[in-house]
């Protein structure tokens, strides 16, 4: 019995047992006729052959039992033989296990993002049903809700089961040395029935509580349970104040619980609608989102159709409040992580060029390897060795190489995956709570075993079919000594090989160069402002002191002046959302003087103290700043950007027209004083939308954000600054305390692009360095192959010159397709992720052009060592090796 056959024993032993089965009937059968044919009855002559061959069921186990040891013994033969033609090359070992590592270990890290982010499903209740419902405008894809809206879209509705409403606010919480800002999240009362959760302790808001009679309630995070209250079980039932008002505490949130768009909120209370909420009574005012779970049998377009048609309803009924507004229905899973998407899909896609980069390579060795044990293989086939022996040799082998290159590449993706988390600016790893425990996970694993089968499969066959297939024959090989036809095939195979691995290097190389180039004009993007040595942070005044607008602007001026008094301290200044902050807080403006549509002139909006302005060091294109004298008492002004004056009046002098809401209510109309220059108050990769600066002290509040501009070092500046407004007033809320400059660097636009300029720049170093060493393999190999032909060629009066041309043209022929290749492959990709870029086109020419000529360079450098050998090789000692 063969091995082959015993290996399939393993696999297959009720078919093996049939076969013992048969062949012990056979032989009874036998022994019965010879018994017959010496004179016995039947009934003796079969009593003595059953027992002749004894209890057939233990025979049938002892051949089995026997089988299998056999076969496992050969196996570790096989595998003690493999570890040691490792040990006996370990250069060889060493490198294809390296190369292998790095090539798992980047593909594993960057999909365990891929996994946390984009395939897991949402902790919730049949995630796949739930819907993010919002409303549509001009300049926003998925716009806010406004309340009133929300309750005729609930009214309407007939596609889903549960429809409910959040928004973010924040809170002062009560401590020992004064007041703490917390985040928290108003929600509708069947808020955690739609997702689907149930607190851990205590329970969750019940039909009803989200009136406003009902009493203050709320719910804690399981961190906040954890970090303020020890964990205590006894928490549900007390009260905390939350800016000035007692909360009662009914529950706390599960560990597992994460909601992406507001992964920090500490509080979670019901939405309250009261007569001193101004924005939930104003349909024009838009601060919610919404969630809804789909009924059984109903489609996201049949839900996303059905809402369309209510805000067209809704429109013709409110044609000022609701004006262009439609409707948006996506599913949850892609609100939360839609925007992330392309940057983890084009990262992984970059590991994964790597990996082919690194199998190519390692595959390239063991090819070349696999000469040297030509005649080791003929020889064991002529000593009797089948084929399926020697294909489980090789199958082990490679199995060697995998799961040393996995086991090691495993460990680098672990660590990888913990830097790249450090790494991870706090404020955006907050708004990212599906990666919180990200590791090696099952859905990880599976993936990592599902590389390394692949790469098993390619090591064991690469060798095989060199030695095995496309020998020609085993026994050929002893006399062969590895020339002849075989040969030159595998050199074409290898140089293809070696064509893609340029092409996929010249493709990482491009990417990185426009990643590294949309990074760098990322950051030297004109922002309108200057942002070296300035300081930020902001305050939060408690509401029941400061109860009214001239407390308010009392206050802020007492900061400003504190702060302006500090050593070092150039200027103050405030606004309601800082520079970068995003797009958004908006109103709606009309002209007046001019016919009116009904169309919104949506813009951005600020309130601004009078130095706040000129403290970011902000141009004053035309007109005034207004001072901080213009208050409620004085008539009101503004001051607009640039985009505005652009946009709505073109080629006139916008100073001293007026603008107001679009009713032109009295108290709405103010006059344009100045213009500034375009400042960006979105991402560094957004558009500059029009804007209006409103002065802060004719609507003052008790959120601020304080600017300070230094000649010293603000980094330093701001422990004095948060000790200084503590002083003022223990009561002061002091949070989100930074740097200008850091924040500019620690914004989502800049980390991502940083991210993926340095992770694709790092893929496309190394497979510079595999792909320049995989030419080199394959030079110096066709050089091995083919001393006897140069030294035929030199005997005939070659010049050493020629030689070294003749393989450095074979060497550029394979350099040039493959940069060929790349390059188109290199546009298509770069077209396709357009969307990555910023200030860069997917066809840049002069990073084409640089990465052309710095691997063209490399692979010729790498090429010359092999063709300076061959032009070294003396033709008497090749024509007598042969």
């Amino acid at each position: 019995m063969s091995m082959m056959r015993r290996l399939g024993n393993l696999l297959s032993r009720s078919k093996v047992a049939s076969e013992i089965d048969d062949e012990l009937r056979s032989h009874i059968e036998m022994r019965v006729d010879d018994n017959l044919a010496a004179g016995m009855s039947p009934v003796e002559a079969r009593r003595d052959a059953e027992i002749r061959f004894g209890n057939r069921i233990a025979t049938k186990e002892r051949v089995l039992g026997e089988d299998v040891v056999l076969v496992i013994e050969s196996v570790g033969h096989d595998a003690r033989f493999a570890m040691r033609q490792l040990v006996k090359n370990p250069g060889f070992a060493v490198t294809a296990i390296l190369v292998l590592a790095l090539g798992i270990g980047a593909s594993v890290a960057l999909f365990a993002f891929v996994d946390a982010a984009l395939i897991k499903p949402l902790p919730y209740e049949q995630p796949t049903r739930l819907m993010e419902v919002t409303e549509t405008a001009p300049i926003f894809g998925r716009a806010n809700l406004s309340y009133p809206d929300f309750l005729d879209w609930k009214r309407a509705d007939t596609d889903l089961q549960a429809f409910d409403v959040y928004r973010s606010t924040g809170f002062l919480l009560g401590v020992g040395s004064g007041a703490e800002p917390v985040s928290a999240e108003y929600v509708s009362a069947g808020f955690f029935k739609t997702l689907g959760v149930k607190p851990l302790l205590g329970r969750s808001f019940n039909a009803g509580e989200d009136k406003p009679e009902a009493p203050r309630i709320a719910l804690l995070s399981y961190g906040t349970w954890q970090r303020r209250f020890g964990g205590r079980s006894d928490v549900v039932g007390q009260t905390v104040t939350l800016t000035d008002d007692p909360v009662i505490i009914i529950g706390v949130l599960p560990e597992t619980f994460q909601f992406v768009p507001h992964g920090n909120a500490e509080f979670w209370l019901p939405l309250q609608v009261t007569v001193n909420s101004s924005c939930e009574k104003r349909r024009s005012c838009h601060s919610l989102k919404g969630i809804g779970r789909l009924k059984d049998g109903v489609t996201e377009a049949q839900a996303r159709r059905e809402f369309e048609g209510i805000a067209t309803n809704l429109e013709r009924q409110y044609p000022d409040s609701n004006r262009g507004q439609g409707a948006s229905v996506i599913s949850l899973s892609e609100a939360f992580v839609g925007d992330i998407r392309p940057i983890l899909l084009a990262l992984l896609g970059g590991a994964a060029l790597l990996l082919v980069i690194a199998c190519v390579n390692v595959a390239s060795l063991l090819r070349v390897r696999s000469e040297s044990r030509r005649r080791e293989v003929s020889l064991r086939s002529a000593l009797g060795a089948s084929r399926g022996r020697l294909l489980r040799q090789f199958v082990i082998e490679g199995l060697l190489l995998v799961l040393a290159g996995g086991a090691l590449g495993l460990g680098t993706a672990y660590l990888a995956v913990q830097l790249l988390l450090r790494l991870i600016p706090r404020n955006m790893l907050l708004g990212m709570p599906y990666l919180a425990g990200l590791g090696l996970n099952l859905h990880v694993l599976a993936f990592a075993a599902a590389v390394c089968g692949i790469s098993a499969t390619l090591f064991s066959a690469t060798p095989l079919l060199r030695l095995v297939v496309a020998g020609g024959g085993l026994r050929g090989g002893i006399s062969e000594g590895g020339r002849g036809s075989s040969g030159t095939i595998w050199r074409r195979f290898g140089a293809n090989l070696v064509a893609l691995e340029l092409a996929i290097a010249v493709v990482l190389l491009v990417g990185a160069g426009l990643l590294g180039k949309s990074f760098f004009r990322l950051l030297h993007v004109d922002l309108g402002f200057e942002p070296d040595h300035v300081a930020t942070l902001q305050l939060v005044l408690p509401r029941k002191q400061y109860d009214n607008d001239d407390k308010q602007r009392a206050e802020a001026q007492e900061i400003m002046n504190r702060f302006s008094a500090l050593p070092g301290v150039k200027s103050v200044g405030l606004t309601s959302m800082l520079v970068l902050s995003g797009n958004g807080n908006t109103d709606w403006i009309r002209f007046v003087g001019r016919p009116y549509d009904g169309k919104h002139n949506e813009v951005n909006q600020r309130e601004v103290s009078g130095t706040y302005l000129s403290t970011l060091g902000v141009k004053l294109i035309r007109g005034r700043f207004f001072t901080d004298a213009e208050d409620a008492t004085k008539p009101n002004v503004v001051l607009i950007n640039k985009a505005l004056a652009r946009k709505y009046y073109p080629g006139e002098d916008p100073i001293g027209k007026r603008i107001g809401d679009t009713q032109l209510t009295p108290t709405s109309i103010k006059e344009i004083v100045g213009i500034v220059d375009d400042v960006r108050e979105a991402g560094l990769d957004q558009e500059i939308w029009p804007a209006i600066y409103d002065p802060f002290n004719q609507a003052p509040d008790t959120y601020m954000t304080m600017v300070v501009r230094t000649a010293a070092d603000e980094k330093a500046l701001l422990l004095t600054l948060v000790a200084t407004a503590r002083e003022i007033n223990p009561g002061i809320g002091v949070s989100e305390e930074t740097t200008m400059t850091a924040k500019i660097n620690e914004s989502p636009a800049a980390y991502l692009h940083r991210s993926a300029a340095w992770l694709v720049g790092g893929f496309a170093g190394l497979a510079l360095i595999l792909s320049v060493v995989g030419l080199y393999g394959v030079v110096a190999y066709s050089v091995s192959q083919r001393t006897k032909e140069i030294g035929v060629r030199m005997a005939l009066g070659a010049a050493r010159s020629s030689v070294s041309r003749l393989i450095l043209k074979e060497a550029a022929r394979l350099i040039v397709t493959g940069l060929l290749a790349g390059l188109v492959c290199s546009v298509g990709t770069a077209v396709l992720g357009r969307k990555l870029l910023f200030g860069t086109q997917a066809w840049d020419a002069g990073t084409l052009l640089g990465v052309a000529l710095v691997l063209g360079v490399s692979a010729m450098m790498a090429s010359w060592l092999p063709a300076h050998r061959a032009a070294s090789v003396n033709p008497v000692d090749a024509l007598r090796a042969e």
